[in-house]
């Protein structure tokens, strides 16, 4: 009876025993994962201040500086064809000419009518200083001038007309008439282009329109001319956006005798729209979530505090950072995808 109570007081023991030291053995992997969740290992980097030189690069169609259409302001039968499509002209240079024989004539006894009707005019005045005319014989007289003097410049304008000239200096760029064409009143003789300067217009972003000033800069760059840059500036700013909300934007450039440009052609523009600007920029991999909803993780005494930002631009593998976060704070680089905010963290190296 002895010897049971015996054996029986030691099983109780050892089973006591095991007892504690699995509750030991819990305890101890408890406290084990516990420290393991409260520091998590992360990489980390600090923010930093560096000079960017931010170059937009855009599509624009390159354009003639001036364009005109030349139309006719009378009628008749082409006579001469002096400019072809290829020509260049000057301003007044006359590109065709409709038969005048007419239009000459009357011209002719317009200006005959005019001289006659001065010297009449010239004579009365001449009289009416002795009394030697009627005022009524004056006041004809002057009316006859000034009659004979409108028939006169029209007659004049009319006969003009009849050679048809560009007022612009310039290439010809189209020439819908020929020798014998019948012209009529408004219709389009020709088409001169003045491509020794050229306009590149394109639109920009809202951002970049206030980034942008009037006197920039620019290179203009085409397909034509693989690595040739063509050096611009900007001319003018719209101040106020089209239905896209973007800004049109007009740029200007001389053309090269050497690598000639042409009116129609794309150009892509590239300019420094913020020169060596200081700006705060971050490993882009710092980043937690996307670019539309940016945000970091940032050290503090242990802590990882989590906090948006505002994002600019993309430099290489860099981000710039508009807000957010202050130059030389430190934030995780590497680690984040575990975190959560406010969890202590241990930095690696």
């Amino acid at each position: 009876m002895k010897r049971v109570k015996f054996v029986s007081g030691v099983l109780a023991v050892l089973a006591l025993t095991v007892l504690v030291l699995l509750n030991n053995r819990s305890k101890m992997q408890a406290r084990s994962k516990t420290d393991i969740v409260r520091f998590l290992p992360v990489t980390v980097a600090e923010v930093t201040t560096e000079k960017l030189s931010e170059t937009v690069s855009l599509v624009g169609t390159i354009m003639a500086n001036n364009d005109v259409a030349i139309v006719s302001e009378t009628q008749g039968k082409v006579v001469k064809v002096l400019a072809d499509v290829g020509d260049e002209v000057r301003a007044g240079s006359t590109i065709v000419q409709i038969d005048d024989e007419v239009k000459q004539a009357n011209f002719t006894t317009a200006e005959v009518n005019y001289e006659k009707a001065k010297k009449d005019l010239e004579r009365f005045e001449s009289l009416s200083k002795d009394n030697s005319v009627s005022d009524t014989q004056l006041e004809g007289a002057r009316l006859a001038f000034k009659s004979a003097e409108a028939q006169y410049i029209v007659a004049r304008r009319q006969y003009s007309d009849t050679k048809i000239k560009t007022p612009i200096s310039g290439v010809v760029a189209a020439r819908p008439v020929d020798l014998g064409t019948m012209i009529q009143n408004n219709m389009t003789v020709a088409n001169v282009v003045d491509i020794s300067t050229l306009k590149v217009r394109l639109n920009v972003s809202e951002q970049d329109a206030f980034r942008i000033q009037v006197g920039d800069k620019v290179e203009v760059g085409t397909d034509v001319y693989p690595g040739v840059a063509f050096e611009g500036k900007v001319s003018n700013i719209s101040s106020k956006a089209d239905d896209a909300h973007t800004y049109p934007v007009e740029v200007v450039l001389k053309n090269s005798p050497k690598h000639p440009l042409k009116a129609g052609m794309f150009g892509r523009v590239s300019f420094v729209s913020v020169q060596d600007h200081p700006a705060m920029t971050i490993p882009r991999q710092a980043l937690v979530g996307s670019t539309k909803k940016p945000q970091v993780y940032v050290v503090q005494n242990g802590i990882a505090r989590l906090r948006d930002i505002v994002v600019g631009t993309q430099v290489g593998t860099n981000l710039e950072v508009l807000s957010g976060v202050k130059p030389a704070e430190t934030i995780v680089l590497s680690g984040q995808n575990n975190l959560k905010d406010s969890v202590a963290v241990s930095v690696m190296h």
